[in-house]
């Protein structure tokens, strides 16, 4: 059963090649999958780096296709209309996935566990330095991602959402494509639409990738900020895929409003400084705990800086994204 992988990529440069490699490292039959590599017009060389790829490694099919609407779900919905597998199989260009988590994805197909079977998601640091292993941690933190399974790891079970995704290729006739109107988080609303198909979304940890986390608290920032815009209009589409994990919109609101309210009312000061300093205490256990697992002192700075960074930042995109609709519903009325 031949095996279609679908890659979206911009000036990936730095982490294509180990991406291929690990492709051409894959259990399953290398002649059985084809690499599709969908690029939103790389200004590094990212292209040279895939074409130098294939002249090492002709046997494995690899093809890259214009992106040029640059966007994520584009990237994938060109990828799949060019795929020719009987599955498809999505993964990210900072990825790297473990030598069988290609036969393990199919296997699971073929038993009918799920419509999209996923895996855990090992993050790792972008480089040695102390703030980006700090951002490693806390991207598979559970105060910072919350109950998010695929990055904290669990048994064998059905969930909401998977990273990446294995997928028949028929289910994208049954279901739709991903939603271009979505510049971020199109993978969980495209499970949602597989969820209310009667489908099933499966995760099995015996499907493994490393993921590589930002490098900095300002790539953290804005990566997560675009998390949080655009998760306010995918729910405002599913109101009933709220989970406990997404509060930071609230969260960040609660600490603008009695911010203010603490000007004239000496209470809403009280509530402040209570709850800035159980979250505070929140982090600060949780540094000090990463930093004697991990025997490394400045992780104890680094992880409450990167928690607060991803809090703060989904949060803040997430009120501002509301303020934007609010304010085009009054305009357009």
């Amino acid at each position: 059963m031949k095996v279609s992988v679908i890659i979206p990529c911009y000036n990936e440069q730095e982490s294509i090649t180990d991406l291929l490699s690990a492709i051409y490292s894959q259990t399953y039959p290398r002649e059985e999958i084809e690499v599709i590599i969908s690029d939103g017009m790389s200004t590094d060389a990212t292209r040279e780096r895939i074409t130098n790829f294939k002249a090492d490694f002709p046997d494995l099919d690899i093809r890259v296709i214009d992106n040029i609407k640059q966007t994520i779900p584009s990237g994938l919905n060109l990828a799949v209309r060019d795929a020719r597998g009987d599955y498809i199989l999505r993964l990210d260009a900072h990825s790297n996935p473990f030598p069988d988590y290609f036969t393990h994805s199919i296997v699971a197909l073929e038993e009918g566990l799920g419509d999209n079977i996923g895996g855990v998601i090992s993050i790792q640091a972008a480089d040695n330095s102390w703030i980006a292993q700090s951002i490693a941690i806390a991207a598979g933190h559970p105060l910072g991602v919350g109950d998010a399974r695929y990055r904290i790891g669990s048994g064998a079970r059905e969930v909401d959402t998977v990273a990446f995704g294995a997928f028949r290729s028929s289910l994208f006739d049954e279901i739709g494509f991903y939603d271009e109107t979505l510049l971020a988080n199109e993978d969980y609303e495209l499970n949602v639409r597989i969820r209310k198909a009667g489908g099933k979304v499966w995760l099995d940890p015996e499907i493994r990738a490393n993921y590589f986390a930002r490098p900095t608290l300002r790539s953290l920032a804005i990566q997560y900020w675009r998390y949080g815009f655009w998760k306010l209009r995918m729910l405002l589409r599913y109101p009933d895929t709220f989970r406990w994990r997404q509060i930071s919109g609230l969260f960040v609101l609660s600490w603008l409003v009695l911010g203010i309210l603490s000007i004239w009312f000496p209470a809403a000061r009280w509530l402040l400084a209570a709850e800035a300093v159980l979250y505070g205490s929140a982090l600060i256990i949780s540094g000090v705990s990463a930093s004697w697992a991990k025997k490394k002192v400045l992780v104890g700075l680094g992880l409450p800086l990167a928690i607060a960074t991803m809090h703060f930042s989904w949060g803040s995109g997430f009120l501002w994204s509301l303020l934007v609709y609010s304010f085009d519903k009054i305009i357009n009325k």
